[in-house]
């Protein structure tokens, strides 16, 4: 989501009780409990009462938006020990109703893999996504990729991280799959088997449903179910998390999120209901599917898949709606230092995480 930038150095200055973190334009306070030990601070300048410190780092995508506390390790920039100054207050009062109205997308979906080149060849040869954009970051151990079927800027994609040295993650049972409509559903499934692909579901009718479906599997273990349809402006239709209480996680998405109820569905016969949530008709919108199955309540979540962007028209209101309706903020509100990417991060009542990202500055990044 954020182009790697050469970054100025960041200024700190102290009072009595903390640090003043300066960064194009942007003030942070952090307390001086926080230890300043750490290879990427430069010089420290002792001898007078303003300490100043002079901090050279050029921050990637990663420090920016998903290792939310590294943009200076120990510092914990983004993990909430940092107070970002904020650009606008929030009116709590009304910012459920500001939600309904806010103009929000599905950006993009974020997992681990271990082995970018292959995952990067099944997705193209197989899937028929297009490599969008791949950069390596040796200084942070990581190189990612996003692919897709159509721009970032109008397209929800996805955004494979390969970490050094990692060649496996835990999936977990949480995590369920990600769904991609095809034309036709036997040739994919065909085209698969021919490239050495995993098939582990023939396409049939859908349970409970009358769409042919089919499922694969990445070179990684994540699983991608292939639904018959046609023509689409996004093939890339669905991400399935399962959740312990579907009544909860539908009003919480519904409140704070903004999204629409779409579709829901009971299965008495399998023992599951199911239920869509986006910002859009599900033909031409990727959705959220949220699956409960009879009795369970929590899931092991791994370590593979991480989170979804979602861009928003002001990410102060978008915290404090989430606050609201019972969400955890992992990230407060605020830009991002030197790349001034303003975001948010939260966890919904199962713990699955979401990055609100402001629009604005989103399409910056695009250009």
């Amino acid at each position: 989501m954020l182009r790697t930038v050469t970054a100025p150095s960041l200024s700190f200055s102290s009072s009595s009780t903390c640090l003043i973190v300066s960064a194009q334009n942007n003030s942070y306070l952090i307390p001086h409990s926080l230890k300043l030990s750490s290879p990427l601070i430069g010089n420290i300048n002792k001898s007078n009462s303003n300490r100043i410190v002079t901090c050279n780092y050029n921050p990637s995508r990663r420090l920016a938006l998903f290792q939310l506390g590294a943009v200076i390790p120990q510092l914990q920039f983004l993990s909430g020990n940092l107070a970002p100054a904020r650009s606008s207050d929030v009116t709590g009062q009304n910012v459920l109703e500001w939600v309904k109205n806010d103009k929000r997308r599905m950006l993009h979906v974020v997992y681990n893999v271990g082995d970018l080149d292959k995952t990067i060849k099944f997705y193209t040869e197989c899937l028929g996504m297009k490599l969008l954009r791949k950069r390596d970051i040796p200084e942070e151990s990581f190189s990612n990729a996003f692919l897709g079927y159509g721009p970032e800027g109008t397209n929800f994609t996805v955004e494979l991280t390969y970490n050094y040295g990692v060649d496996k993650y835990d999936i977990g049972d949480g995590f369920g799959h990600f769904g991609i409509a095809v034309e036709d559903v036997a040739r994919t499934v065909d085209l698969v088997k021919a490239k050495g692909g995993k098939v582990t579901r023939e396409p049939v009718p859908d349970k409970g449903g009358s769409t042919k479906i089919a499922f694969v599997e990445d070179p990684n273990g994540y699983k991608f179910e292939l639904l018959e349809r046609g023509l689409t402006p996004e093939p890339l239709c669905q991400v399935m998390l399962r959740v312990g209480d579907l009544d909860r996680s539908i009003n919480f998405y519904k409140k704070s999120f903004g999204m629409e109820l779409l579709r829901r569905r009971d299965n008495p016969e399998y023992k599951y209901t199911v239920a869509l949530m986006g910002y859009g008709p599900e033909d031409k919108n990727a959705v959220l599917e949220l699956t409960y199955n009879y009795g369970i309540t929590e899931y092991n979540k791994g370590n593979g898949y991480a989170q979804i962007a979602i861009g928003t028209d002001d990410v102060y209101k978008s915290a404090e709606a989430v606050k609201q309706c019972g969400g955890k903020i992992i990230r407060e509100p605020g830009p991002i230092p030197v790349i001034n990417t303003k975001i948010t991060a939260c966890l919904d009542p199962d713990g699955w995480k979401s990055v609100f990202v402001d629009n604005v500055d989103f399409l910056k990044e695009m250009e």
